[in-house]
């Protein structure tokens, strides 16, 4: 057991310079190699990341280390001219927190920031693998009043394969966190490891634990790792649609609010016309007014309307249900709504002369066809009959739709839920991602703080730049407000938010800056390196340098949810609980054989379908 003694062996060097919480240390001269040998371990000394300590007594402080330089490149910066004993090693180090041995209890009572700072020629010393582990320990300790263990592990600390790295997920997930990495470097393995830490996570003995995690997954990825932990939803296979994998998915169109269904039924690449969007709004409040009892069906001829004085188009409370009921309808809120009725009150009370005939061929095509086609396209297209199917009165309800997600399994055990949506189109994955997205965050402001505390989700979107982009349109643009509305009010509702992506850069600014955790893997674009060090904590942005240079599985992990910022290495997984995310094997695929005639002729139909 380590007690923070002072040991010579352990001195690396003293301190020139202080500035606020950075500190320059010179190391001394007797080094000959960046290594110290103390009780039968060699330790390196001014690696990235690394920590090193301070004494002041029985009182410590911790600093990372940040760069390591001779003082001649210094010079050279500065302009000046370089003397010929220029040659001392300059190692910069920033300061994150105290401590005090408490010989009593043999363990170190820990504190984050700084109140005492050190003095130029003040000694400056390795930590030893048992400090480590303490330090490690005493940072990660659970305040008392926490009764519930949010401390989950998912690696481990560098230089320290005993100390297992643990995150807060009170912290964490309330206050958002952010996944990021480049191509290949363990970015999908992480996530799977933070979730698989969950599943096996025990907050407290005697005590069930289920979490409720929703993973949006664009590549089919993650099914594959959480066989027996989740349930898998499909919107729809490409290659086997009858047979797809997995549970279907129930998100129907009704979910919508007006906005998201007309540019479903709109869409961008047509004339967005005021006209065409008011016969949406109409047909869509009218529609839902039907199912909701409050006015007659359209109906479905052409018939002479009421001789009331107003438009054909125009809703009319049917018996007994006052105009004031028609005024308060929302027409926005989860209702839902048949299409037929929809398309009757297009064709029927809309694209009808005053007297109820049929407008002429010409104005009908101008205004009311294209709405019409668009309509019948949907409708027919096999990819999308989990959105589009019709609304009858045996449809699905709105509990069971919310039970797919978050509610009790038949199989017991399974508590993630992952919708895979990869064979989707843009224009479909969009606005059923925003769908989604926009039904759970409703579904946390219509509960009550006591079941709200009960029921915390996290929802994790992987490829988050496609619904988030700092600039430009978004693949996904109808997610675009109910991603950014989640970031910015989910966590006082109880709904975290686990963005995931391979490129940071491209990631609104706004939505990225609510993170408060950080887990970054490789990164090897320097755009993406400067984008993360603008969030990035005071002092530590300089850990960004370490970014192109980290291995496989080796990952910066900072903010909220970690007890120290450190550099980690991510747990091993066994094959079957990694996601399904390997690249082509080229050099083995071009020593097969081709595909056959009759293989081709199989996919092309597949792609016709």
């Amino acid at each position: 057991m380590s007690s923070f003694d002072v040991v010579s062996d352990l001195r690396v060097g003293h301190i020139v310079e202080v500035s606020g919480t950075s500190v320059r240390v010179e190391l001394d001269g007797s080094l000959t190699e960046l290594t110290r040998s103390y009780a039968g371990r060699v330790y390196a000394i001014g690696q990235m990341g690394s920590i090193v300590k301070i004494h002041f007594g029985r009182n410590l402080v911790f600093g990372f280390v940040t760069l390591l330089r001779m003082r001649s490149e210094e010079l050279i910066e500065q302009g000046k001219v370089i003397p010929p004993d220029a040659d001392q090693r300059i190692m910069e180090v920033e300061l994150f927190a105290e401590g005090v041995w408490q010989t009593a209890t043999n363990s170190l009572r820990f504190k984050r920031g700084v109140s005492i700072y050190p003095l130029p020629r003040q000694g400056v010393h390795l930590l030893t693998s048992d400090e480590a582990l303490a330090l490690y320990a005493a940072a990660e300790g659970q305040r008392e009043e926490e009764k519930f263990s949010p401390l989950v592990k998912f690696g481990t600390y560098a230089g320290t394969e005993a100390a297992s790295c643990r995150a807060n997920i009170d912290r964490m997930f309330s206050m958002h966190c952010a996944v990021l990495g480049s191509t290949g470097s363990g970015k999908s393995g992480a996530v799977a490891a933070v979730l698989h830490g969950l599943l096996d996570h025990r907050a407290k003995e005697g005590f069930p634990f289920s979490p409720r995690g929703i993973v949006i997954d664009p590549h089919a990825e993650y099914g594959a790792a959480f066989k027996d932990r989740a349930v898998i939803y499909t919107a729809y296979d490409p290659i086997n649609p009858e047979e797809a994998e997995g549970e279907r998915v129930e998100l129907p169109y009704w979910l919508m609010s007006a906005e998201e269904f007309r540019m479903l039924v709109i869409g961008k690449t047509e004339q967005e016309a005021t006209s065409q969007n008011n016969i949406i709004y109409k047909a869509l409040t009218h529609a839902r007014m039907v199912a909701a009892n409050l006015v007659d069906p359209a109906p479905t001829n052409f018939t002479k309307p009421p001789d009331d004085g107003l438009d054909p188009d125009v809703p009319r409370p049917k018996q007994g249900v006052s105009q004031t009921a028609l005024d308060a309808f929302d027409s926005d809120k989860p209702r839902p709504f048949s299409l037929d009725e929809f398309y009757n009150h297009i064709k029927y009370c809309q694209a009808v002369k005053n007297d109820g005939t049929a407008m002429s061929p010409t104005e009908f095509n101008q205004k009311f066809r294209s709405v019409i086609d668009k309509l019948g396209v949907l409708r027919r297209d096999p990819r999308i009959q989990f959105l589009i199917r019709n609304w009858t009165i045996q449809s699905i309800p709105l509990s069971a739709i919310l039970s797919q997600f978050v509610g009790e399994t038949e199989v017991a055990a399974k508590d993630l839920r992952i919708l895979d949506i990869s064979g989707l189109p843009n224009e479909v994955a969009g606005p059923l991602t925003a769908a989604l997205a926009r039904l759970l965050f409703r579904y946390k402001v219509h509960q009550t703080p006591t079941e709200r505390d009960r029921d915390p989700l996290l929802l994790v979107c992987e490829e988050a730049h496609r619904y988030v982009p700092d600039r430009g349109e978004a693949e996904y643009a109808e997610a675009q407000n109910a991603i950014r509305r989640i970031a910015r009010e989910g966590r006082k509702y109880g709904l975290g938010l686990m963005l995931v992506s391979q490129r940071p850069a491209d990631i609104d600014s706004t939505v990225i800056a609510q993170c408060g955790t950080w887990l970054v893997l490789r990164l090897t674009n320097q755009a993406d390196q400067q984008h993360v060090a603008r969030f990035l904590p005071d002092g530590l942005s300089g850990m960004t340098k370490a970014l192109p240079n980290l291995g496989q599985q080796e990952a910066i992990f900072v903010g909220e949810g970690a007890a120290l910022p450190s550099r980690i290495r991510i747990d091993n997984l066994s094959i079957e609980k990694l996601p399904k995310s390997r690249n082509a094997r080229f050099a083995e695929g071009w020593s097969s054989i081709r595909l056959t005639k009759d293989e081709l002729e199989r996919i092309a139909d597949r792609m016709a379908g």
